[in-house]
């Protein structure tokens, strides 16, 4: 297990080999970003935005939260995708969720969640509520996948359907919204629909 001086020790050594590649990155870095993508994934440590996407810093704006959720009562949700949409004009929003999400798993479970974690994960277990067979219960393992994907599905649904999102397509910016899930035990991304490119219900 690392340290925080391992920590420190990596980081200096991550700085000096990526100036050994391209001796002008942190310059050119420092200046200003320019990012095409807004990724909207999980916490999920095993699942680093632009580690799985081979993009280098500077590539995509980030917003990570518990199981990937998407909403407007979220300030902090909602001022990344404000800033993405205006500030830096992104193309593409990529809401991505992940098989075996804790978060998602824990939503479905029959026992109550205190706290914060119980409110913020709510929107889940009422999807769940909504789709509980499909698949069979029985299966515990599809039924925990299936509803990862329907979350990332819900999210698409309820990013598509906010002001932000409606005044950008009506002003004629061009925006898409994306839907991905992401397998841990191979790194393969797949797409779960069509690209949206106006408000849509799951």
């Amino acid at each position: 297990m690392p340290t925080l001086v391992n920590l420190l020790e990596k980081n200096r050594d991550w700085a000096k080999q990526s100036t050994e590649l391209d001796v002008h990155f942190f310059e050119r870095l420092s200046k200003a970003q320019n990012p095409d993508y807004l990724w909207i994934g999980c916490s999920d440590s095993r699942v680093p935005a632009n580690q799985i996407m081979n993009l280098l810093p500077g590539e995509v704006f980030v917003h990570r939260n518990i199981a990937n959720l998407v909403k407007e009562e979220d300030d902090n949700c909602m001022s990344v995708i404000q800033f993405a949409i205006d500030i830096l004009k992104v193309k593409h929003i990529i809401v991505t969720g992940h098989y075996g999400c804790g978060g998602i798993a824990a939503a479905m479970d029959d026992k109550p969640i205190s706290g914060r974690l119980g409110k913020w994960l709510g929107s889940i277990r009422e999807l769940h509520l909504n789709f509980s067979e499909e698949p069979s219960e029985s299966d515990s393992i599809a039924a925990l996948d299936r509803m990862c994907e329907l979350n990332v599905l819900d999210q698409t649904s309820r990013l598509s359907r906010t002001d932000m999102m409606k005044a950008a397509w009506a002003r004629g910016q061009e925006i898409e919204i994306h839907s991905w899930i992401y397998r841990l035990n191979d790194g393969i991304i797949s797409p779960l629909r069509d690209v949206v490119r106006q408000p849509v219900e799951i």
